[in-house]
This record gives structure tokens, C-alpha cells and sequence, in this order.
């Protein structure tokens, strides 16, 4: 299962993103796995909760949006969402297609509130304070 792996890269991903951002908690995490990402959606949603465990990140919501696949046929150029594994054109069947979407493994959105956001301002050269 390949999903946990990515679950942890993807997780050091987004703690680098809050640290640069000062962001202690998230809401909520969106991904978006499209379906020839080659990444199984339900062993990732799996594999999630494993990685976060104990970690800041452990009582953040995953939503997951599903990216279909679709295909530009050279021959009719019609735009049509074929199965992953029948990459033919649905309006002429042709072979000839190219992909336009669907491969994509991505952090769609990280949300958090401002009230969570770690504002932290240096009062002298000794002491930060830490607000919010």
C-alpha cells in the first residue's frame, strides 16, 4: 500500500506549509486524487489517520475530491469522460486521445480559522509572546 507513503509526504508537506504560515491547527485538509494517479482513494483515506496520529494534525477533517478522467479525441475533438481503463473516445471510439485531466494528486485547500493562526510578535530580544 504505496497510499501511506504518500499520506506521509503529503502530511510533511503541510506541516511545512503551516510552520511557513504560522499556522498551528487545521481544519480541514481537501486533496484531490484523480483516477489515473494511480493512488487507490479509499486506501488513501485509509492510510490517513495512521499518519496523523499523534501529531497536530490529528483531529483534522480529510475531504477527498474525486478527479475523473477526460480525454480530447483527435479525431472527432470531442471532450468525453471514458473509464480509466477504456481511454477511447465515447463519442467515435478512437484510440486517439489525449489526456486532459485525471492524472492529478494534489492539496486542493488546507482550512484553518484566524483564531488558530499563531501570531507571534517579539517584545524584546528575549521574549516572544505568542497571540491567538
Amino acid at each position: 500500500m504505496h497510499e501511506l507513503s504518500i499520506a506521509t509526504s503529503m502530511i510533511e508537506q503541510i506541516e511545512e506549509i503551516m510552520l511557513k504560515n504560522g499556522i498551528r491547527e487545521l481544519d480541514r485538509i481537501t486533496v484531490t486524487i484523480g483516477a489515473l494517479s494511480g493512488v487507490d482513494e479509499e486506501a488513501f483515506a485509509f492510510a490517513f489517520p495512521m499518519v496523523v496520529e499523534g501529531t497536530p494534525l490529528e483531529e483534522v477533517a480529510l475531504s477527498i475530491n474525486s478527479q475523473p478522467v477526460e480525454v480530447l479525441c483527435r479525431n472527432c475533438h470531442q471532450q468525453t469522460s471514458p473509464e480509466p481503463i477504456f481511454l477511447r473516445c465515447l463519442s467515435c471510439g478512437s484510440a486517439e486521445v489525449d489526456v486532459k485531466s485525471g492524472r492529478d494528486l494534489l492539496i486542493q485547500s488546507l482550512e484553518y480559522t484566524d483564531k488558530k493562526k499563531c501570531l507571534a510578535q517579539k517584545d524584546d530580544e528575549n521574549t516572544i509572546t505568542t497571540k491567538g
